[in-house]
């Protein structure tokens, strides 16, 4: 069900999120790491909705801190240290994975996030296939601009590689679909207000 899939989704991405925060906390200066909150799944028999999900409630400004796709790019990303340690995690992961998997549709309030979503290569990662279009990882790729806590983690710079690669690549492009149709395959739903968020199987 879609529900169990959200709370799968958004606790893989709490496990990254903690390994992230292991490796980045002991580093002088770099401060507060952004949490991903856990997610519960509850089972209600009595009810017409038998399944729904609970979480803490964050109160406060909720912002999007990462790039949905090409046409949402969020200053904010780029202006608040929380935004700024979301692209880091966000390419920590990425470099964890060797470019398989990326958290996605990074969002909450400061650095407490919810709502994630992951995207896989096509064929997905150590079994796990995320539930976002792997269109996001390229553009990621082309996107992401490092910044000094991707210095402090002794992350690789995308720039130079995406550079490389588009020459060899850019003759076998188009025989892949484009983004418009992989986005169909993988429908992002609407979000509604969590305690009522369902599905009937």
């Amino acid at each position: 069900s879609v529900v169990i899939q959200e709370c799968y989704v958004q606790n893989t991405a709490r496990e990254y999120a903690k390994l992230y925060a292991a490796e980045a906390e002991p580093l002088e200066g770099f401060g507060e790491v952004p949490e991903i909150i856990p997610i519960f799944l509850i089972h209600r028999p009595a009810n017409n909705i038998p399944y729904a999900t609970v979480e803490e409630e964050l109160v406060g400004e909720f912002v999007k801190y990462s790039v949905k796709d090409g046409k949402e790019v969020n200053f904010l990303r780029r202006d608040t240290e929380a935004g700024q340690k979301c692209c880091t995690f966000q390419h920590w992961v990425y470099e964890k994975t060797n470019g398989n998997l990326l958290v996605t549709d990074l969002q909450g309030v400061g650095m407490k996030l919810t709502d994630v979503g992951i995207a896989t290569l096509a064929k997905g990662y150590k079994g796990f296939k995320g539930n976002c279009s792997f269109s996001f990882i390229e553009q990621f790729r082309a996107l992401h601009q490092c910044n000094e806590y991707c210095e402090m983690l002794g992350l690789k710079s995308l720039r130079t590689t995406h550079q490389k690669q588009r020459k060899t690549m850019s003759n076998k492009s188009k025989n892949l679909p484009n983004s418009s149709t992989v986005k169909k395959m993988v429908p992002k739903k609407a979000r509604e207000p969590r305690d009522f968020i369902s599905s009937e199987h």
